[in-house]
């Protein structure tokens, strides 16, 4: 299932191949998001043309619309959305986080400069998730229906998408939570690692156990060592991290995952972060960084992040990064792509999303040319 092919002799960044029932992926590998079955202005033909081979997809939201079961009846999500390559399907956890306290916090998974660790002191919002030990209950945000997700619902679910990464159904915890709540959330997370794992029944798909443990050193390392014993095919790696301790945590974590599965850092994709959790192990990634940041208008270069609305590229004859050999860049200046996010046309999206990942799949690439030649990453 797994490979290692060839380790890295300057850092611990290692070359893989995961094979699945839709096609191997080659490692260190980023996933493009496709939240509902798409990743967003892109056809799967272009993601393809850029260069990926797998996707990943939220449980959650394709469970509300359109549907597992109409999902299922229709063959399954490759031929759903006529993707052939591999594709991963989160479970629903970091829904569980999103909708409860960091909808309830206003915060994200990074804790931004100024927040310190503290629990439910800072209401805004209603929470849309509610957590007990046998799983968590939403709101719908589409229609304020009421669901209930367990780990054996979410495990169900990722079988009828037919996905070929799963995960198991975890609590993604707050950065704000104290220690003692992200204790308790961890428990809850192992209990429901060893159900999803008693519920699985697709011999075909991967299943992946999550450690969390949050902010905490002796959480992480009781939870990747407790995680890491189980009989998953692979690890992620989620819950939250402060703003400069994603490294940290990742040396408690790593060493207590076994080296023979791959290790994927959940919902990260900041350049500088996937390059420094590569040398320290990790092999999979997922982000909408790079999606969200082309429908603001920002495109990513080399010389980092380029705000094409500034009035200043109205009469930019130049392409958006120079050497670049992507269609965007091939064809357009920056003074029309300016004009189309100014004229808030849908193809200045559609443009943008495929540089950034154009961009994206480079920067991994050149990553793992860099492990295969022992030079510096």
């Amino acid at each position: 299932m797994f490979r290692i092919i060839k380790k890295h002799s300057k850092s611990k960044a290692r070359l893989g191949l995961i094979t699945t029932s839709h096609g191997v992926i080659h490692t260190p590998a980023f996933f493009p998001v496709a939240t509902k079955a798409t990743v967003k202005t892109l056809t799967p033909e272009d993601i393809k043309k850029i260069g990926f081979e797998a996707i990943l997809s939220n449980t959650y939201h394709l469970y509300l619309q359109p549907g597992h079961k109409i999902i299922k009846k229709l063959g399954g999500l490759h031929k759903f959305m006529n993707w052939q390559g591999p594709v991963a399907t989160d479970s629903g956890g970091f829904q569980v986080f999103s909708l409860g306290f960091g909808l309830e916090h206003k915060v994200g998974k990074i804790m931004k400069w100024g927040q310190s660790p503290k629990n439910g002191d800072c209401p805004h919002k209603t929470k849309l998730a509610k957590v007990d030990n046998n799983g968590v209950n939403f709101t719908s945000h589409i229609d304020g229906s009421l669901h209930r997700f367990t780990p054996e619902s979410s495990i169900k679910i990722q079988e009828d998408l037919g996905a070929d990464i799963i995960f198991a159904f975890d609590e993604c915890t707050s950065p704000l939570a104290d220690y003692d709540y992200t204790k308790k959330s961890m428990e809850r997370t192992h209990q429901w690692a060893k159900r999803c794992l008693r519920v699985k029944n697709n011999n075909h798909q991967l299943l992946f156990g999550i450690v969390q443990g949050g902010l905490f050193k002796d959480l992480r390392q009781e939870s990747a060592r407790f995680i890491g014993s189980l009989p998953f095919d692979g690890f992620g790696i989620g819950g939250s991290f402060g703003k400069k301790e994603m490294k940290q945590a990742l040396n408690w974590i790593i060493p207590y995952l076994p080296e023979n599965k791959p290790r994927h850092l959940l919902g990260i994709g900041y350049l500088n972060d996937v390059k420094e959790a590569i040398k320290l192990g990790i092999d999979l990634f997922d982000c909408v960084y790079p999606t969200r940041l082309a429908r603001h208008g920002v495109f990513l270069t080399n010389q980092g992040e380029l705000n094409i609305i500034k009035s200043g590229y109205k009469t930019d004859k130049k392409p958006i990064m120079k050497n670049c050999s992507c269609y965007v860049c091939q064809n357009y200046t920056r003074a029309y792509l300016h004009h189309l996010f100014k004229a808030k046309e849908i193809l200045g999206h559609r443009l943008a999303t495929f540089h950034n990942l154009w961009f994206m799949f480079q920067y991994m690439d050149k990553i793992r040319k860099n492990i295969k030649d022992n030079e510096e990453i």
